[in-house]
């Protein structure tokens, strides 16, 4: 080997030297921290806060499920809106009771969210008090911080002193779990005072109500 072909030859090792421990010292790539995925669905429906239902909605659906004037149902609805804020949920549907001092309530209805489908819901519970009689009526309950339809499906005691009556509509308040709901019931008489008890809601009917 001649003098320029030695001299070539160390040149280009030199060169090539720095490269190759730049490489070795950056390792091979690591596979194991790849981007992931975005998840299926992930910004859907489902998986955003409940849309909460505004006053003139609520106030037009109340009226035109009882069949009564918008005045009537407005004093209420009002009433509502100012102790609760905006419903994220509402039940329309009826119910049955009957009751001698201790007496049961059934019923069932359509459970409705913004962006959510449409939900079959039925309820059931005891009731005591100083109260007699029965009744069928229309039930339209509204649903405050209900953020998804199945967590309707619980027991909701009743809140001591919270049934009223305005506008020839009455009134009463369950909670459970930070969840209020308030069932507004048309031609009730004294068969609100009943609600003393819970109400226990369902995928199904249960003829045991406790």
């Amino acid at each position: 080997m001649d003098r320029r072909t030695l001299l070539i030859s160390s040149l280009a090792a030199a060169a090539a030297g720095p490269a190759t421990a730049q490489d070795e010292s950056q390792g091979p790539p690591n596979y194991d921290h790849q981007p992931a995925p975005a998840e299926p669905g992930g910004g859907g429906p489902a998986s955003q806060p409940a849309q909460p239902y505004e006053h003139d909605e609520i106030l037009h659906n109340v009226s035109d499920f009882f069949g009564v004037t918008a005045e009537n149902a407005g004093a209420l609805i009002e009433r509502l809106f100012h102790e609760n804020g905006r419903p994220t949920a509402y039940i329309a549907g009826e119910e049955g009771s009957g009751a001698f001092f201790f007496g049961l309530r059934y019923g069932k209805g359509l459970l409705y969210m913004k962006d959510r489908p449409v939900m079959q819901v039925f309820w059931q519970g005891p009731t005591g008090g100083f109260d007699w009689g029965g009744n069928a009526s229309r039930v339209f309950t509204l649903c405050y911080m209900l953020e998804y339809p199945d967590a309707i499906f619980r027991r909701f005691p009743g809140v001591e002193g919270s049934a009223y009556f305005v506008g020839g509509l009455g009134v009463n308040y369950q909670r459970a779990d930070g969840i209020t709901l308030a069932p507004i019931r048309a031609g009730v008489g004294f068969r609100l005072g009943a609600s003393v008890g819970y109400l226990s809601y369902s995928r199904q009917r249960n003829i045991i109500p406790l």
